[in-house]
């Protein structure tokens, strides 16, 4: 009986290590389970953080290149209107110009003419 006792104490020895080692085991995986739950709370807070800064990064980029196009708009307007001036005066200043100005400026009228007196032969007026 003896053996059989030892046996079984053996067992039960074996079977009180291996509680511990479950025990020890369980509270790894629980402490693992914490930790993953801070993790992945980390990362859903930075997943936010990052959207929020990207969608600001949007708006910014946006407000920044509708400005530019606004001023290159005004740019091209003013550009346009410089071109036109100098386009017309270079019409004016050329030689055909200067015909249509001319004629569109010199009125068509006689002009009168101041003779110089002539003297008769008796010497009067």
């Amino acid at each position: 009986m003896r053996v059989n006792d030892a046996i079984v104490e053996k067992f039960v020895d074996n079977n009180i290590q291996m509680g511990k080692l479950i025990a020890v085991h369980d509270e790894k995986l629980d402490k693992q389970d914490r930790i993953d739950a801070v993790l992945f709370e980390k990362v859903e807070h930075l997943h936010k953080d990052l959207h929020a800064h990207a969608a600001s990064i949007r708006e910014d980029y946006s407000r920044d290149f509708k400005a530019v196009d606004d001023r290159l708009r005004q740019m091209e307007k003013k550009m346009w209107s410089i071109f036109g001036g100098l386009a017309i005066i270079s019409v004016v200043v050329s030689p055909l110009g200067q015909r249509i100005v001319g004629e569109v400026l010199t009125a068509q009228e006689e002009t009168s003419m101041i003779s110089l007196p002539v003297a008769l032969v008796d010497g009067s007026r």
